[in-house]
């Protein structure tokens, strides 16, 4: 039996423990998605915008869904170290939703924050009009898998002129080897509210498959900040998809730190309406044989808005990162201001970097760039600091630290800032350098 067949017999044995079971218009999607997968099964290197990614273990191995989830099994100081204390927290643990790991003590009445799953039992309508609204499942193959398997995720609606006064914190657990992670999250920033959603996925040791996509509706007015850092095991396999629909004058931004996992696949999509405002930032590190794919996507559809991405890569051993972006601006969006950059830094001979820059300009008014480099670290920066009587360890780590602490600097939460400069510090240690200098 194939691997492919091998998902295809597992799911009909576990859709019925699928949310949403009475709703006909979910099992619809489920159907028409599966149908989808099953026609063009995971991605391959042939198609274009994955000829840098080869995912063909996750075929041939088959991870499947946890049924049950033993809250007591969980080591709490272990989940605290990534939970920050000043924020509503929902924590999915192997795929379904723990109550008892999450807390929205304080939650504002207007404000909705519940698991997909208390979603569609108690607002089934609200999620139907959003639900693959902002990405179909033809968009590519892994979004048809986790419309058609997705167990649990994160809804969040915030109303008209509402500023939540905490963010919101989704944590994704994977304690279970060969346990198959698939959510499906709804964030709705209505007109002129304001929200920040952070979300974090973290695991053990064992080989896993998290695959998470997040639908985002921003509309007039409204500010939404994302932070997603992706900390799992060295053996975990991701993908995480981020779609957005932004309307007028709408602002959006998105911080995509990644440390984790054997081989991860991050989409960041979004769709600009006139004079919105889009920022994508992004800083993966790889080592041993991890592989890093980022792949962004930004259509300004209508005139002035404004579009600023900056992604870096550090690599070393024998770790892979790509980077595709693509700037697309349709005829009507005159006006339009955007640039794009990549930076990668390679650590060893045998890290390696695959950058693919894309504009596609249909209109005549605009202010467009982008610039891909890929380099070392400078050898005179690292004599400078020797001569200084520091050793070439260190030099080295602190050039590489500076290089990435640029992408953490631009974070303004504080207890994430303060978590992501933990990580930074663990990576490449410092002598003599307190993080409460930093």
């Amino acid at each position: 039996m194939s691997g492919l067949q091998n998902y295809k017999t597992d799911y009909q044995q576990i859709q019925a423990d699928l949310p949403g079971q009475s709703l006909a218009w979910l099992q619809q999607i489920r159907i028409d998605a599966f149908s989808v997968f099953s026609d063009t099964g995971f991605p391959s290197l042939r198609e274009e915008e994955w000829r840098y990614t080869n995912i063909s273990a996750i075929e041939k191995k088959l991870f499947s869904p946890s049924t049950n989830v033993d809250s007591n099994a969980i080591d709490q100081a272990w989940l605290d170290s990534f939970c920050l204390k000043d924020a509503y927290t929902l924590v999915i643990i192997n795929g379904r939703f723990s109550k008892a790991h999450s807390s929205l003590k304080g939650l504002p009445e207007t404000v909705t924050i519940l698991s997909m799953g208390d979603a569609l039992e108690q607002n089934p309508e609200l999620v139907e009009k959003y639900l693959t609204k902002a990405v179909a499942n033809e968009e590519h193959s892994f979004v048809a898998f986790n419309s058609a398997w997705f167990s649990d995720g994160l809804f969040v609606h915030v109303p008209v002129k509402q500023v939540l006064d905490k963010p919101v914190q989704l944590i994704h657990l994977v304690t279970q080897a060969d346990c198959l992670a698939v959510s499906r999250n709804i964030l709705i920033v209505e007109d002129m509210a304001q929200v920040e959603v952070i979300e974090t996925f973290v695991g053990d040791s064992n080989a896993y498959l998290t695959a998470s996509v997040t639908e985002i509706f921003v509309e007039k007015n409204a500010d939404l900040t994302l932070y997603k850092m992706q900390n799992e095991g060295d053996k975990a396999y991701h993908f995480g998809g981020t779609y957005v629909k932004q309307a007028k004058h709408s602002r959006f931004k998105h911080h995509n730190f990644a440390f984790g996992s054997l081989l991860a696949r991050n989409d960041v999509h979004t769709d600009l309406d006139m004079a919105s405002e889009c920022d994508l930032n992004g800083l993966y590190i790889g080592v041993k044989r991890q592989h890093i794919d980022n792949h962004t996507r930004i259509k300004h559809m209508q005139p002035h808005a404004i579009s600023k991405e900056m992604y870096k890569g550090i690599l070393n051993q024998r770790a892979k990162g790509v980077f595709q972006g693509l700037v697309f601006v349709a005829e009507d969006a005159q006006k339009t201001d955007s640039v794009m950059n990549n930076r990668n830094l390679l650590l060893s001979n045998d890290a390696e970097a695959d950058a693919k820059p894309q504009l596609k300009i249909y209109a005549d008014d605009v202010k467009c760039a982008h610039g891909v480099t890929v380099g070392q670290l400078d050898e005179k920066s690292i004599f400078y600091l020797k001569s200084r009587a520091i050793d070439e360890a260190t030099a080295r780590n602190m050039l590489t630290f500076a290089f990435a602490n640029e992408m953490v600097g631009k974070v303004d939460n504080k207890e994430l800032h303060t978590m992501l400069l933990g990580q930074l510090l663990q990576r490449f240690s410092q002598k003599s350098v307190d993080e409460k200098w930093l």
